[in-house]
C-alpha cells in the first residue's frame, strides 16, 4: 500500500493517458470509414502506429540519455497532442499515415519514461504487484475511452479536441511525480536468431499475437462500422473486447504457472479460434451474441503475448530475459505491422466476416504450430519455469526495449 500510495501520480496519470490512447484509436477507424477510406488503406492507416512504436522504443533512450526523461516525456507527450489536432483539420489517408507513424513513436517513448519511473520505485518484493497493478489501470483505461466515443458526434472535430486534452494533462501528474531518472542496466545481449533457436515456439506465438493484438484494436472499430454499427455500438463492442482481457490475464497466467505452458498455450488457441469462427458465422445475427463472443474473444487472445513471453523466460537465464524482452517487443510489433493490413485486406475481398475469419485462421495455425512443437521438445520442469509475465506489449514493455539500447550505447561507448 506504502508503494501504490507513491505511485499513484504515476498511475493517474497513465490512466488518463490510456483514455486518449483508447478513443483516439477507436475514433480513427470509425472516422476512416465515415470518409469512405477504402478497407485497404484503413489498414495501412492503422498499421502505421506499429512502425512508429518500434522506431520510438528504440530511439526514446537516446534522447533520454541527451535530455532527461521528463523533457522527454514533456515533449513526445505535446506532439502526440498536436499530432491528432493535425488529423481533424486535415482528413487524408497520407497525412493520417504519417501521423500514425509519429503518434506511434510519442506513445512509445512515453511509456519508455513511465515504466522506469515505476521500475526506479519498485523493488523485487513488490514489482509483479505494481506491474499487475499498472497493467490494470492501463486496459481500464483503454476500456473507458471506447466509450468515450458517445461523448460527441465522430463525424466532427471534439472527439479529437477531447483527446488531445486527455493526452496533455497527463502530463501534470507525472511530470510533478518525477524526482530523478532512472537508472538503465546492462543486460546479456540476445539476438533474434539466437533467440528462435532457445524457443521457436515462443518467438512465433509473440510475433502472431501481435498480428491479433494489431488487428483487433485497428480493425475492430472498422468492422463494426461496416456491419451498421452506430458509434455507441462501435464503443461497446471495443469496450468488452478489451475489458474481457483485465478479468483473465492472471488467472491464466498462473494457472499456466502449474502445468506445461504449451497446453495452455494451445487451449487458449482453440478457444479463440472457437470464438472467433462463431463470431464471422453467427454473429451478425444478433447484437447481443456478437458482443459476448467479442468479449470471449479479446479476453482469450489478449493473453497469448504474455504465456508466449512467459514460455520464452523458461528457457533462459535470467541475464537474458531483458533483452529477451526487448526482442520480444520489436518482433510483436513487426507483427502488428501486419495483421491489420492482412485483416483489411480479407475484409475488402470477402466482407465484413472477413475480420473474424481471419484471426480465427491465425490463431488455429498457432495453435497447430504449438502442438507439433509439443512432439519435439519435452516440458520444461515446473521448478525451472519462470514465474508468469502479465503485459500487454504495445502499452506495456518500453522498457525493456530501453534497457538494452542504452546498454548497447554503453558497450559502443
Amino acid at each position: 500500500m506504502r508503494h501504490l500510495l507513491a505511485t499513484w501520480p504515476l498511475l493517474l496519470g497513465m490512466g488518463l493517458l490510456m483514455l486518449g490512447a483508447g478513443l483516439q484509436g477507436t475514433l480513427l477507424g470509425l472516422r476512416a470509414t465515415l470518409e469512405n477510406f477504402p478497407t485497404p488503406v484503413i489498414g495501412v492507416v492503422m498499421a502505421a502506429y506499429y512502425v512508429g512504436y518500434i522506431g520510438g522504443s528504440l530511439g526514446a533512450p537516446h534522447l533520454m540519455q541527451r535530455v532527461g526523461h521528463i523533457r522527454v516525456f514533456a515533449a513526445l507527450t505535446a506532439v502526440a497532442s498536436v499530432a491528432i489536432l493535425v488529423q481533424a483539420v486535415l482528413v487524408s489517408p497520407i497525412v493520417w499515415t504519417a501521423l500514425r507513424m509519429t503518434s506511434g513513436f510519442c506513445f512509445a517513448g512515453v511509456y519508455v519514461v513511465a515504466e522506469s519511473w515505476l521500475n526506479d520505485r519498485a523493488d523485487n518484493h513488490n514489482r509483479g504487484a505494481l506491474l499487475s497493478v499498472y497493467m490494470v489501470v492501463l486496459y481500464v483505461g483503454l476500456t473507458g475511452g471506447q466509450f468515450l466515443l458517445n461523448a460527441a458526434d465522430p463525424a466532427g472535430p471534439l472527439l479529437f479536441l477531447l483527446t488531445s486534452v486527455l493526452i496533455s494533462i497527463a502530463v501534470v501528474p507525472m511530470t510533478l511525480s518525477v524526482q530523478r531518472a532512472p537508472e538503465f542496466s546492462t543486460s546479456h545481449k540476445l539476438g533474434l536468431h539466437d533467440l528462435y533457436r532457445i524457443s521457436p515456439m515462443g518467438v512465433v506465438g509473440v510475433v502472431v499475437s501481435g498480428m491479433l493484438t494489431g488487428a483487433l484494436f485497428s480493425m475492430g472499430p472498422v468492422y463494426a462500422r461496416l456491419i451498421g454499427f452506430a458509434a455507441p455500438d462501435v464503443a461497446a463492442f471495443m469496450g468488452v473486447s478489451v475489458f474481457a482481457a483485465v478479468l483473465t490475464q492472471l488467472p491464466i497466467g498462473r494457472f499456466s504457472d502449474r502445468t506445461d505452458r504449451r497446453s495452455v498455450l494451445i487451449a487458449v488457441c482453440i478457444l479463440a479460434a472457437l470464438f472467433a469462427a462463431l463470431a464471422a458465422m453467427f454473429g451478425a445475427s444478433s447484437r447481443a451474441v456478437l458482443f459476448v463472443l467479442a468479449a470471449a474473444f479479446g479476453g482469450i487472445v489478449l493473453t497469448l503475448y504474455s504465456l508466449s513471453l512467459s514460455h520464452i523466460n523458461d528457457h533462459l537465464q535470467p541475464s537474458q530475459m531483458v533483452s529477451a524482452s526487448a526482442s520480444a517487443i520489436l518482433m510483436n510489433g513487426a507483427g502488428a505491422t501486419v495483421g491489420p493490413i492482412v485483416i483489411a485486406v480479407s475484409m475488402n475481398a470477402f466482407g465484413p466476416p472477413a475480420y473474424f475469419a481471419g484471426m480465427a485462421a491465425l490463431v488455429g495455425a498457432l495453435g497447430l504450430y504449438t502442438l507439433w512443437r509439443k512432439t519435439r521438445r519435452p516440458s520444461v520442469p515446473e521448478e525451472q519455469k519462470a514465474p508468469f509475465v502479465s503485459a500487454q506489449p504495445q502499452a506495456a514493455s518500453g522498457q525493456m526495449v530501453a534497457e538494452v539500447a542504452a546498454a548497447g550505447a554503453e558497450e559502443r561507448t
